[in-house]
């Protein structure tokens, strides 16, 4: 699933591209859209919450979407080749004079009044790029449920909405925290999430997910992407989790700091993310699958020296 920063900034693409201009045309390609038409209407805005994409239009409107683990928004001049998958997987297309926005496998496209929002994004806490950030407001919520692991509660989006995984592991490590570690027993809750938050916020600006200073392939991250590396920073061995966590998947939907009760279902998260883009070859000690049950497929990094503390207990051998 993308990242806050990087929704953000499909947000700002698509709003440089879209607003203050009539739609020519809308192709909405799925059932329950099948009849909408938003020809003639204006774009006034496009914009992100959390995760979501929310595009206004005149006539008090909102086309909500949200990427997930597939989805991709695409730019195109009129007239020019499509190049963002084969045709079955488009969704939308939005035709202005100047540009074509289409929106490829989205797995959510609702077309909702803009003064009904808060059914698809009320649910969400501050958001880690949002007018609405609250730091004070977000370590509460972190602390509504303080036996919950950290790295767990970070990706909930009812906490804070906006982090992802690589925030996520990288926030850990650069507070010594093992992912692990319950919310209530994290030394400095508030200066993790503010370091957290600093992250997305310049990954934004920059157009870049760097939290090492260097933008060099390999170097960007201090453990994400780098199991079976030695840790930058004191030279162990960077393990890597891909761990069933038991717990409700929460990022988008259920209360915040309450657990995923017996039989539960939620959407899966990404993993593949992690295991395709930043496959690096690690393997044997350094790179453990362990499956507890049902739950969010999410893949951990860290490094056991510098964030020392709770780790599950692993399979013998």
């Amino acid at each position: 699933m993308p990242e806050g920063d990087t929704v953000w900034l499909t947000a700002r693409r698509l709003d440089a591209a879209l607003r203050g201009q009539p739609l020519l045309r809308s192709d909405f390609r799925v059932p329950s859209l099948a009849t909408a038409d938003l020809r003639g209407r204006e774009v006034l805005e496009v914009c992100a919450r959390g995760k979501h994409l929310l595009l206004r239009v005149d006539g008090g409107l909102t086309l909500h979407t949200h990427l997930r683990m597939e989805g991709s928004w695409h730019l195109y001049r009129p007239g020019s080749r499509w190049a963002g998958g084969p045709a079955w997987q488009i969704r939308v297309v939005l035709v202005t004079g100047e540009q074509v926005a289409v929106g490829y496998r989205l797995p959510v496209v609702d077309l909702l009044p803009t003064a009904s929002e808060d059914r698809v994004v009320g649910h969400l806490g501050p958001d880690v790029l949002g007018a609405d950030w609250d730091l004070d407001r977000a370590v509460a919520n972190l602390l509504a449920d303080p036996a919950r692991e950290i790295g767990v509660a970070l990706l909930d989006q009812r906490l804070l909405a906006g982090l992802g995984n690589i925030w996520r592991t990288e926030a850990c490590f650069l507070a010594g925290v093992s992912p692990w570690t319950p919310v209530g027993e994290v030394r400095d809750l508030p200066g993790l999430v503010r370091r957290a938050q600093a992250m997305v916020r310049a990954g934004a600006r920059g157009g870049h997910q760097v939290t090492t200073g260097s933008a060099r392939p390999g170097e960007q991250h201090w453990v994400y992407g780098r199991a079976g590396r030695p840790c930058r920073r004191c030279g162990t061995l960077v393990r890597r989790l891909d761990r069933r966590v038991s717990t409700q998947s929460s990022s988008e939907r259920g209360s915040p700091g309450r657990s995923r009760g017996p039989g539960e279902r939620g959407p899966r998260l990404d993993v593949r993310r992690d295991q395709g883009r930043h496959a690096d070859g690690a393997g044997g000690s350094a790179d453990v699958r362990v499956d507890v049950g049902g739950g969010n497929d999410r893949v951990t990094a860290w490094c056991p020296t510098c964030q020392p503390g709770p780790v599950p207990e692993l399979p013998a051998g």
